[in-house]
């Protein structure tokens, strides 16, 4: 049996890798499951049991989203999403609808792999677009821009 401790110990990236992955294969049998299992059901029948499946696919989102939050900032979790996506969606096509796999997706792959270099490894980018940006690295409203270019996600209560 797994412990608490154990679990807590693991870093933040994998529970959020692994909620997230959960959380596309529910996504993806919601928008597109019912293509095959229920082809022949009025559009209403579908419509209600995707959107059933969905309320779990957003049970798995928020905690992902929420851990996620404390190590990366949106436009990171945003990209990991979205590396993940044709990860699940790719066997799911090929083996639930039967399509034929095509090189469309590996230049897919490539191009996503690209963007995780890029939003997790962008010093230079963030640099760049921080000289851009009014205030020569301030970001608009007046927070401070990470690495990667993004407005710091930290939370600041402002005085009323």
């Amino acid at each position: 049996m797994v412990s608490m401790n154990s679990v807590q110990s693991l870093p933040v990236s994998l529970p959020t890798i692994v909620l997230l992955v959960g959380r596309n294969i529910f996504m993806t049998f919601a928008w597109q499951g019912h293509l095959k299992n229920l082809a022949t059901s009025p559009w209403y029948v579908a419509a209600l049991a995707r959107w059933g499946i969905a309320l779990f696919e957003s049970l798995l989102l928020v905690p992902a989203n929420r851990m996620g939050y404390t190590q990366f900032n949106v436009g990171q979790l945003k990209i990991l999403q979205e590396v993940i996506t044709p990860s699940v969606f790719v066997p799911f096509a090929v083996f639930s609808l039967d399509q034929p796999l095509q090189w469309d997706c590996l230049w897919v792959g490539l191009c996503r792999v690209g963007a995780v270099y890029f939003i997790f490894h962008s010093g230079w980018l963030g640099a760049l677009r921080a000289a851009l940006v009014r205030g020569g690295g301030r970001a608009r409203g007046g927070g401070r821009l990470n690495s990667a270019g993004f407005q710091s996600h930290k939370l600041v209560t402002r005085p009323s």
